[in-house]
Formats: structure tokens, C-alpha cells, sequence
């Protein structure tokens, strides 16, 4: 049977990616899903990098502003919530944009999920106490010698991450990276075409700083305020997102604001070295330089892999230049 058709908009973060999914949504007449582990949350709005309301009625978008701070997500989740979309409009004959930059929920997608041992909530009730006393960083560096593919893939804040692979180890004795390759997510329920967004990495980091400033500008820490003042604790894991968790100790008073600033823009460029490392190894990626101006070519692209042929000549990852 034929497969859907979609198209996923990749590269990092502050080049574009949400605006050019918008243009090749309303080009199309299609829908967008987001692939974005925190814009899944209603009240994380400047942080997160969400498009403005008004922009977002252009196009039909999913998976935006479905949970409040205290719920829990997972790319499990999101992909069955993200199949559900694509199958209904597929049979309506609508194309399907998904756009973010969380890897991972991307590759679930596209090439299925290693669900792994169920969980050991004695285990898992261990690492966190461990992780409460000592900090993630701690549990991290254990990981590191346990498996350090998989622990370079995940930040040393990333206390969630870390105890679940740490509990697939100690449950089977062997690393999350081996289960991962022998997994080897074979399963490909769709036709994807893969557009990367690339810069010029110092390019990027100017990007990331002005991005940051013009965040801080339009209320990021008002933003933060209100959502501590409605009751919401500060170590939930969504106001422990990237950028979220240093306006979150501004606001209480663990740091001033230049220093959160300077904090959330080199976490940042380093989020976006991750990414980097994370989409230069998948082959699949067509890449385009991160410019308005190659929308039509972008386009074109995209229209003779929904319409005609599968598009030739992906644009060298090594041309960066923007």
C-alpha cells in the first residue's frame, strides 16, 4: 500500500524553522504538527519560541498548547497523538508539515520507538533520591561510564533521560546504545522528505543572542512570574526547560538578570551544537541554507516529492554559508 507522504522541517534552533513550516503550510493548503518537546505546554509562550497567535491561524497547527505545566509528555505519546493526525489527513487528502526541534520525537515518528524493559519503580524511586541529593550532573557522569553514546546525546540536566537509561542498564545489563542499534528502528509508516535548515555557525550564535534579547524584551520574566504566582512549583520538568530554568531563578532571586541572560544564551549555542550533531548524521536531510530568499526552492523541492518524483541532489551539509 502506499505510504502518506509527509514533510518534516529540521536543523537548530533560531533559524527559521517554525516560519518556513507556516509558508509551506499555507503554499500547500496543509496542517502542521509540532515536534517540540516544550511547546506542548499552554502557558510557556515567549520561551518557547511559539509563532504569535496570529500567525498560527494561517495554518492549522497540532500538538501546540495541549498541557498544562504539571502534566507529564513523552515521544511515545506524541506519536500516537502525531499518527492519529496524518492518518485523518491523509485520507482527506491534506499535506502534513512537522516542524521542532526535538530529535527524538521526529525519529520515533518516522522510525518507531524502543520501548525497553518496564519500569522498576523501586529502581526508579533509587535514582531519583539519588538525583534529589546529589543533582543530575552527579547521575550523568555515572551514565557516562556506563554508556557514554547515549549520555552524550542527553544533557547532564536532563534528570528524566538520564534515570531511564540508567534503569534500562541496570535492568538488563546492557547499554540503552546497544538496544537502540539493535532495535535499529526499521519501521518506516511513511514517505518522508526531510528539509534541514542550515547557517554558518557564528551566523547562528548571533541569531540565538538576538533571539534571546528580543525574548527577554517582550516579557519572558513576566512570563515566568505570573506562572510561579498561579502556584505552579519551579522544579516541574517544564519550568526546567532550556531557558525556562534560569528565568525561573531570576525570578527567585538565585541570580540577577544579566547573569540569566548570559546562562540562557551559551546554554542555547550549546542546545544547537547538539542538534547539529544530532541531524548531520541522518543522510535523509536535504539541506538549504537558512535564507527567505531559497523558499522557492525549498518549495519546489517539497512539490515534486508530494506530486511527482522523489526530488535529486541534497545540498552538501559542508555548505553553510547563509
Amino acid at each position: 500500500m502506499e505510504k502518506p507522504k509527509i514533510v518534516a522541517i529540521v536543523g537548530p534552533t533560531a533559524l527559521g524553522k517554525s516560519l518556513l513550516a507556516l509558508r509551506l503550510a499555507r503554499h500547500f493548503q496543509g496542517e502542521i504538527i509540532s515536534s517540540d518537546s516544550v511547546q506542548v505546554y499552554r502557558d510557556l509562550n515567549i520561551g518557547s519560541g511559539k509563532l504569535p497567535p496570529d500567525q498560527r491561524r494561517q495554518a492549522p497547527h497540532h500538538l501546540i498548547d495541549i498541557l498544562d505545566l504539571d502534566q507529564d509528555y513523552s515521544a511515545g505519546l506524541f506519536r500516537q497523538q502525531a499518527d492519529m493526525i496524518i492518518g485523518d489527513r491523509y485520507k482527506r487528502g491534506i499535506p502534513i508539515v512537522v516542524v521542532g526541534g526535538t530529535g527524538l520525537y521526529l525519529k520515533v515518528l518516522t522510525r518507531g520507538l524502543f520501548r525497553g524493559p518496564t519500569s522498576n519503580p523501586e529502581l526508579r524511586s533509587t535514582l531519583r533520591e539519588r538525583a534529589k541529593a546529589g543533582g543530575s550532573p552527579g547521575l550523568h557522569r555515572e551514565l557516562q561510564g556506563l554508556d557514554p553514546e547515549v549520555s552524550s546525546r542527553i544533557h547532564p540536566q536532563d534528570t528524566l533521560r538520564i534515570i531511564r537509561a540508567m534503569e534500562v542498564f541496570y535492568q538488563t545489563n546492557i547499554p540503552l546504545s546497544r538496544h537502540h542499534r539493535e532495535h535499529a528502528f526499521l519501521e518506516k509508516p511513511y514517505e518522508v522528505f526531510k528539509v534541514g535548515l542550515i547557517c554558518a555557525r557564528e551566523k547562528m550564535y548571533r541569531w540565538i543572542e538576538a533571539r534571546t534579547d528580543e525574548m527577554i524584551a517582550a516579557g519572558w520574566a513576566e512570563e515566568v512570574k505570573s506562572l510561579l504566582d498561579q502556584g505552579y512549583a519551579p522544579g516541574l520538568r517544564s519550568l526546567q526547560s532550556l531557558g525556562y530554568k534560569h528565568m525561573v531563578s531570576y525570578v527567585m532571586g538565585k541570580m540577577t538578570l544579566s547573569e540569566a541572560i548570559y546562562s540562557i544564551k551559551r546554554d542555547t549555542r550549546r542546545y544547537a551544537k547538539r542538534q547539529l550533531t544530532w541531524f548531520r548524521g541522518d543522510p535523509e536531510i536535504h539541506w538549504y541554507p537558512a535564507q527567505q530568499e531559497n523558499f522557492s526552492a525549498i518549495a519546489q523541492g517539497v512539490e515534486e516529492f508530494f506530486f511527482h518524483s522523489s526530488p535529486e541532489g541534497r545540498v552538501s551539509f559542508l555548505r553553510q554559508e547563509c
